[in-house]
This record gives structure tokens, C-alpha cells and sequence, in this order.
């Protein structure tokens, strides 16, 4: 598995689950789209910590430095 996303992709995926969370765990939101908020929370988490996301790869999407070899 490669890396395919970049620091600021990460960070803006971290920044959403905070908000997520937060708007749950408040009791701003609740239910159906508490649960949502709770599932896509975990998933944001997940690809940031792994530097990579399933869809991007489906995509050919990288956000991350490429990497150049010496010729």
C-alpha cells in the first residue's frame, strides 16, 4: 500500500473529524446522521493516520510529494 495523500490532505481530514465529532458529541446533531458523523469520523481517521485512501487509489489521485529516482 503507497502512500497517496499528502500532509495538507491529511490535516484538513483531522480538522473535518474534529468537527464531526465535536458537533456529535455536543448534541448538536443525533441519530441516523450522528451515527454517519461517528462512521465517517472513523474512516477520515483511519486514511489520515495510513497516509491512504482507497478512493483516490481507485481514482489515480496522489495529493502526496512525488517521489523522484536518480537517474
Amino acid at each position: 500500500m503507497k502512500k497517496n495523500m499528502g500532509i495538507a490532505d491529511r490535516v484538513i481530514r483531522l480538522v473535518i473529524v474534529i468537527a464531526l465529532l465535536t458537533l456529535y458529541f455536543t448534541g448538536v446533531v443525533s441519530g441516523l446522521l450522528g451515527t454517519i458523523f461517528i462512521v465517517a469520523s472513523s474512516i477520515f481517521t483511519l486514511t489520515s493516520i495510513l497516509s491512504f485512501c482507497p478512493i483516490y487509489a481507485a481514482l489515480g489521485v496522489k495529493t502526496c510529494k512525488v517521489d523522484f529516482e536518480a537517474k
